[in-house]
């Protein structure tokens, strides 16, 4: 009997290492996304404004997105688990600085730029890549699923322990006890030892330098377009993340309904991303993505021209949910369905770092747009136009693999 040629094995506990992802995915996009409940509390301390902390939120979304491709090439060549260990302790002093009212340097430089490096470090494409080196490729789509409904998760149970975080102990002793957690990433990633030589890939992925593959990936038109829509769903999923909490305060609504409505959007993007995942193995991947945006651009203008209740928060939350991560697992299995999973976690990251760019501007042009006209409405209209425009890129995508590995397979 032959044995495998190096590079083609796969974990002997592929199941492990998902359950280490799944578990880390949570804990990383978790803390981050229950930023927008410290926005008021930490305003009313310390007096900044909501530019001021939006800033900062913009900084964390591009930092994360400038970080994810350079992570993601030294996970591919050194090992995922080391740059999951890194990320653990960025993260957690990034939290702690946040923590720190003193000084608005602090938000900025830790908030934004150390959080950013530390999700940047642990994030979906860090985690998916290795999923993908460890699983066939007709699992692919399920355990990406797996790993963005494990994010959602964390985004579900940290809303509601974020804000009775901040009821019991405050918003600066909330951020200090979250950091804390942060250092279980290390240990979590054990599991996550291989880099890109230790899963499978195809023959003629091995011999590819990274200048080759950048060159290649820029000069093929479905990657490109891909790229270019990521940046829609960054911009929407950000400005909400950021900014609903105050959006909801001054529409008149309790605090409840903005705890409420961000878990339930975690809980069905839970089911959203799962669903995905499935949806992703049996049909058309770049049409279900405009179908995503579509549905988007439907459910905010439905949410902005009917009378805005607590219902109605509810209703759109669990709709947005659903259709909130669901662009993750097709958007990273057309990465490596074109490329294989050689340099996944660097092309990967470059298609994300748009998504990042997007979310820059959709939380810094939340909060200022909102001190300029007094109303979150024109990001609101903004994001309505630009998910449009990403149904109409995503459609002529191609779901094949470039010829140098169609011609490998034969």
């Amino acid at each position: 009997m032959m044995s495998a040629p190096a590079g083609t094995a796969k974990s002997d506990y592929p199941w492990l290492v998902i359950a280490a992802g799944c578990l880390i995915a949570a804990l990383t996009f978790g803390p981050r996304s229950a930023m927008g409940f410290f926005q008021l509390p930490m305003l009313q301390e310390t007096g900044w404004s909501r530019t001021d902390f939006g800033l900062a939120m913009a900084i964390q979304n591009l930092v994360w997105g400038l970080g994810q491709p350079f992570f993601g090439a030294i996970a591919d060549k050194f090992g995922t688990w080391r740059v999951l260990a890194v990320s653990g302790l960025i993260y957690a002093f990034g939290l702690f600085m946040m923590s720190m009212p003193e000084n608005l340097w602090y938000l900025h430089f830790g908030g934004g730029v150390m959080i950013g490096l530390g999700v940047a470090s642990g994030s979906f494409g860090i985690v998916l890549a290795a999923f993908a080196r460890n699983v066939t490729p007709e699992q692919r789509s399920f355990a990406f699923g797996l790993g963005t409904a494990a994010g959602s998760a964390g985004m579900f149970v940290f809303a509601p322990y974020s804000q009775a975080l901040i009821d019991n102990f405050g918003w600066s002793d909330s951020l200090l006890i979250m950091s804390a957690m942060m250092l279980l990433v290390p240990v979590l990633a054990i599991p996550l030892r291989g880099n890109s030589t230790s899963g499978s890939q195809a023959p003629a992925d091995v011999d590819q330098t990274i200048r080759e593959a950048l060159r290649e990936a820029f000069s093929h038109q479905s990657y490109v377009l891909l790229t270019v829509g990521f940046f829609v769903c960054g911009f929407q999923v950000a400005f909400v993340t950021a900014h609903f909490p105050a959006y909801v305060a001054d529409i008149g609504l309790a605090a409840r309904y903005a705890v409420l409505a961000l878990a339930l959007i975690g809980f069905f993007n839970i089911i959203g991303s799962l669903a995905s995942g499935i949806i992703g193995q049996k049909y058309s991947k770049p049409i279900f993505l405009a179908l995503i945006y579509i549905g988007r651009s439907i459910a905010v203008t439905v949410f902005l021209l009917l009378p805005q209740t607590g219902t109605s928060v509810i209703i759109f939350a669990s709709v947005m949910g659903i259709l909130w991560l669901s662009t993750v697992p097709p958007t990273n299995a057309l990465v490596a369905i074109m490329f294989g999973t050689r340099y996944l976690g660097m092309l990967g990251g470059i298609v994300f770092f748009s998504h990042q760019i997007g979310s820059f501007l959709g939380v810094w042009m939340g909060g200022f747009l909102y001190d300029v006209f007094g109303t979150y409405d024109p990001v609101w209209w903004l994001g309505v136009a630009l998910g449009l425009f990403a149904a109409i890129v995503h459609w002529p995508i191609k779901e094949r693999p470039i010829e140098r590995l169609q011609i490998a397979t034969v």
